[in-house]
């Protein structure tokens, strides 16, 4: 009811609440120390949702789901997760109402990232590798190149097929979907009331898109706003150059997942048969990017950008070392192109306000940032071959007319 819902409010439960306020609300901080470091005259805030216990703002929409699922009595929910934080809130969440969780971790994470998969074992959590033995649409990707590095959207047919085949269990998603993007606009709401009390107003908000939910979390409140006049920023969406979905691909009807199995979304896309390089940015693999965030940009409400991984672990490097917060791969996409903004106000001598998305810490990223600090990251960018691999894939999206 909450994907097609028309009002313009719903209330947060109670219960969730009270689970959100063992770290909401999350802090707004001024990057002083960086504003100094780029010599810029512009005022730089970020909103910074790592203080989750997760360590990123992925529970906003795991508790929540969580708690519907368990008032209902279900008894055990599925997911798949990229980069792990989902994968971890949703461990997290279903731990504090008594479900079980199974969770396929796109393999290329799960080999990257150990100790996001400890996470969400220590909350009581099952974790596979994906694509896995376990499920039909593993089995079938396996066979036909046993060395894929996996991708969101196989990990997601993967979880669809276990819940559709057993009665007793129900799919979460954590990006993408409408009601996922709606709880996550507690972020963005927050950020209003304190900017509010700064006397600030943003001139330019930026954030990373992978599905697009923490983009949304922040980005649509002030989108009301700009709507209603009262405001009027620019907001620019922050995607991987190896697999920008809103940038490179076509807006069209299609699957969510790589299998088929989900309902059709009319969404910027790369095909669903797309699998991106194995970047470090796990969250921000994805083919796809939420219908919302997809209408959005065609509306001109937003600008895209796609930047490469070296850029963003440099920007993280920077921020790290005058901020203190280690950021994870994902929003270091962000901070990439708030430098660049505010470089740019540097040149022009114009003290702007950007407001910029810190979406979680990188503390179990680390090993991406070894590859950086010796010198053996590369860049994997939009190359020819990406673009012919991502034209044979579009060549098997559905073909309905808009």
């Amino acid at each position: 009811m909450q994907e097609i819902s028309e009002e313009r409010f719903i209330d947060i439960p109670e219960e969730v609440i009270d689970i959100y306020s063992l770290w909401r609300p999350t802090p707004l901080i001024r990057a002083q120390r960086l504003e100094k470091l780029l010599g810029t005259p512009a005022r730089i805030y970020y909103k910074y949702e790592g203080t989750s216990p997760a360590g990123s703002h992925k529970p906003n929409t795991a508790i929540p789901q969580a708690w519907y699922n368990a008032s209902e009595g279900i008894k055990k929910v599925v997911t798949e997760t990229g980069a792990g934080q989902w994968g971890c809130s949703l461990a997290f969440a279903c731990s504090l109402f008594g479900l079980d969780c199974e969770v396929w971790q796109v393999r290329t994470s799960y080999d990257q990232k150990p100790y996001r998969k400890l996470m969400m074992q220590t909350w009581g959590a099952k974790v596979h590798p994906s694509p896995s033995s376990l499920t039909d649409a593993g089995r079938r990707i396996l066979q036909e190149d046993p060395s894929t590095p996996g991708s969101l959207g196989i990990a997601i047919s993967e979880a669809v097929e276990v819940a559709a085949t057993h009665a007793d269990t129900k799919y979460c998603l954590g990006s993408v979907l409408n009601h996922v993007l709606l709880h996550q606009t507690v972020i963005g709401e927050e950020c209003l009331k304190q900017l509010g009390k700064l006397d600030e107003t943003p001139d330019i908000i930026i954030g990373c898109t992978g599905g697009g939910s923490n983009f949304a979390g922040l980005t649509f409140p002030f989108i009301r706003e700009k709507l209603k006049n009262r405001l009027n920023p620019i907001i620019k969406a922050v995607e991987s150059a190896a697999c920008p979905s809103l940038t490179k691909g076509i807006y069209a009807y299609d699957f969510g997942d790589t299998a088929g199995m989900t309902p059709l979304m009319k969404m910027h896309t790369l095909g669903h048969d797309f699998i991106p390089d194995p970047i470090h940015a796990g969250g921000l693999r994805y083919h796809g990017m939420a219908p919302l965030v997809s209408h959005i940009y065609e509306l001109g409400l937003i600008e895209a950008v796609a930047i490469p991984q070296t850029e963003c672990f440099e920007a993280a490097l920077q921020f790290a070392r005058t901020e203190g917060v280690i950021p994870a791969p994902e929003p270091a996409h962000a901070i990439a192109a708030t430098i660049r903004e505010a470089l740019h106000c540097k040149e022009t001598g114009e003290a702007k306000v950007i407001l910029m998305a810190l979406c979680g810490h990188g503390h179990f990223d680390l090993a991406s940032y070894e590859k950086f600090l010796e010198g053996s990251m590369k860049d994997l960018s939009y190359t020819d071959e990406t673009r012919e691999k991502v034209k044979v894939s579009l060549a098997k999206i559905p073909q309905i007319a808009s």
